[in-house]
C-alpha cells in the first residue's frame, strides 16, 4: 500500500512537472494558433509567409492593407505613434513576427520562469532579456511587449541589437524602450519601431513567453504574423490573410492609378470615381488594364479571377 502511494505521488509530481507552462511555445501550440494557415511552416511551427508575398506587401500603403483587414473583421491589427531608431525617408520593414512578452518581475514568478528555461535549454542563469534572440531566423522581425517600461526595462542595447540583426537581417518592433541608440544606428540595415530610449539596462523585468499571443498597444500579434512597418505605423497581418490582403491592396492601387488618370483626362469626375462604379466605368477599367503599360504586381490570371468577384 505504501509503495503504491509513493508511486502515485511520484506520478502526480511528474505530471505537474511535465505540464509546466513553457516559456517558448511548442510547435503544436503555434500551429493551433494559426490553424487557418494552410501553407509551409518554419521549424518552430510558425507560418512561413513567402518572401515574394512579403516583398509585395512592402509596396502597399498602410491604408491599402488596413482597409481590407477591417472588412475581414480584423480591426485590432494597427499601432501608431512610434519612434524610429533610424528616421530615414525609406524607412519600411516587412517580415515574420517572433513574439516575446515581458512583465514586471516578482521573485516567485521569476523562479518558475528560470526553472522552466533550464528545462528548455535556455541560458537560465543569464538575464532573460536575451532568451528570444537565439530563436530568430532570417526574415524574422522581433516583436516584443515591454509594457512601455522606461527605466530598467530596455529590451535591447547595441550587443543584443547586433544579435538580432545578425540572425534576421531585419530589426525590431517593441512596445517598450531600448538603450545604446547611437550604436544601434551604426548597425547598417537595422531599424526599430520603439516607444523610446533610456540609458538604463533591464532590471526588475523578466521575459515570460516566446511565440505566444501578445498585445502591442492597440494591436494583437500572433507568432508568424506578417509585419508591415512604415514611418506612420505598424500593421500586423494574420498569416492566412496576407495573400488576399496583398492582392486586394494591389488592385486598389490599380484602381487609383486608373481613376486619377481618368479624372485628369476629365472623362469622369472625382465623385464618380470615388463612388460605386457604373457598368460603363467597370468596362472602361477592364479595357484599360488590358493595355496597362506598367508591370502588374500580380499574375494576369490572379487579377482576372479577382475582378470576377469584386463589387467595384
Amino acid at each position: 500500500m505504501i509503495k503504491k502511494f509513493i508511486l502515485l505521488a511520484a506520478f502526480c509530481i511528474n505530471g505537474l512537472f511535465m505540464s509546466a507552462q513553457n516559456v517558448g511555445s511548442s510547435p503544436d501550440y503555434i500551429k493551433a494558433l494559426s490553424a487557418d494557415w494552410k501553407g509551409e511552416r518554419l521549424a518552430d511551427g510558425r507560418p512561413k509567409v513567402s518572401d515574394n508575398l512579403l516583398d509585395r506587401l512592402q509596396k502597399l500603403t498602410l491604408e491599402e492593407a488596413w482597409a481590407e483587414l477591417i472588412e475581414l473583421g480584423y480591426p485590432n491589427q494597427f499601432e501608431g505613434e512610434w519612434k524610429l531608431i533610424n528616421e530615414s525617408e525609406e524607412a519600411t520593414m516587412v517580415g515574420r513576427a517572433v513574439t516575446a512578452q515581458f512583465m514586471p518581475a516578482r521573485p516567485d514568478l521569476e523562479k518558475q520562469v528560470r526553472e522552466q528555461g533550464k528545462v528548455e535549454g535556455r541560458a537560465y542563469d543569464k538575464a532573460t532579456v536575451s532568451w528570444a534572440i537565439p530563436t530568430l531566423t532570417t526574415g524574422d522581425i522581433y516583436v516584443a511587449d515591454g509594457y512601455g517600461k522606461t527605466v530598467l526595462g530596455t529590451i535591447v542595447g547595441s550587443n543584443l541589437g547586433n544579435g538580432v540583426f545578425t540572425r534576421t537581417g531585419k530589426g525590431v518592433v517593441f512596445y517598450g524602450y531600448v538603450r545604446d541608440m547611437e550604436d544601434l544606428r551604426k548597425i547598417k540595415g537595422f531599424n526599430g519601431w520603439i516607444k523610446g530610449s533610456h540609458p538604463s539596462y533591464m532590471r526588475q523585468t523578466i521575459l515570460t513567453s516566446i511565440n505566444a499571443p501578445i498585445r502591442i498597444g492597440q494591436a494583437i500579434v500572433l507568432p508568424g504574423d506578417a509585419v508591415l512597418a512604415k514611418k506612420d505605423g505598424v500593421l500586423f497581418v494574420p498569416s492566412h490573410l496576407v495573400e488576399h490582403v496583398v492582392l486586394t491592396g494591389e488592385v486598389t492601387k490599380l484602381f487609383d492609378v486608373f481613376g486619377q488618370q481618368r479624372i485628369k483626362e476629365k472623362k469622369y469626375t472625382a465623385g464618380e470615381i470615388d463612388s460605386k462604379w457604373t457598368n460603363s466605368i467597370k468596362k472602361d477599367f477592364k479595357d484599360w488594364v488590358k493595355d496597362y503599360k506598367g508591370q502588374l504586381p500580380m499574375s494576369r490570371e490572379s487579377l482576372d479571377k479577382y475582378l470576377e468577384t469584386r463589387n467595384f
